[in-house]
């Protein structure tokens, strides 16, 4: 029986980047967008908070853009300040590019399981479903789907007891399945 489980963001992730006024390095986005229209042209920003001194930052989310260019549906989204449309504009690659950040998704995002039923069977077969962007190490997933330590995750796979057609050293951003045999 193939069981699955989702990897989940639970708030948003923290920006990283240099704060100008106290050279912390992460920020926190409270969903706050500011829309301003010079003539013709739209400039929109996230705002972000430093975790250490409270400054904000903006990050550019649309620069110079011919506001008849601009769906009214992402507008109203921006003046609504939609969270939704935060965690979008921080996935977007190439925003996070422009905006020279990177996200830190430490303690931002959960995993759901199927329930427990399925750590007392000797073969399991899993699908771990990402509903965002998260990269998370598969190591850690699968330790705390199957409540075990990480080094003895990593001694499964030593073992070819734990296999999955992923690579399971390093960080997984997307899909993965695997199996494993105690």
């Amino acid at each position: 029986m193939l069981n699955n489980w989702a990897v989940v963001p639970t708030c948003l992730p923290l920006v990283r980047r240099r704060c100008h006024a106290c050279a912390s390095e992460r920020f926190r986005a409270n969903g706050k967008f500011r829309v301003n229209a010079n003539h013709k042209l739209l400039d929109a920003w996230l705002l972000v908070l430093c975790t250490a001194c409270g400054d904000t930052a903006k990050l550019t989310v649309l620069e110079r853009m011919n506001v008849r260019s601009v769906r009214p549906e992402l507008l109203d989204r921006m003046h609504d300040n939609d969270p939704g449309l935060a965690a979008e504009v921080l996935q977007d690659p190439v925003m996070r590019r422009r905006n020279r950040i990177a996200l830190d998704w430490d303690d931002a995002w959960r995993l759901d399981t199927d329930g427990s039923d399925h750590l007392g069977r000797e073969v399991i077969d899993v699908s771990v479903r990402f509903a965002a962007q998260i990269p998370v190490r598969p190591v850690r997933v699968i330790a705390e789907g199957c409540g075990l330590s990480r080094a003895e995750v990593e001694r499964l796979i030593a073992d070819g007891k734990l296999v999955s057609t992923a690579r399971l050293d390093g960080k997984l951003s997307g899909d993965f399945t695997f199996m494993l045999k105690r």
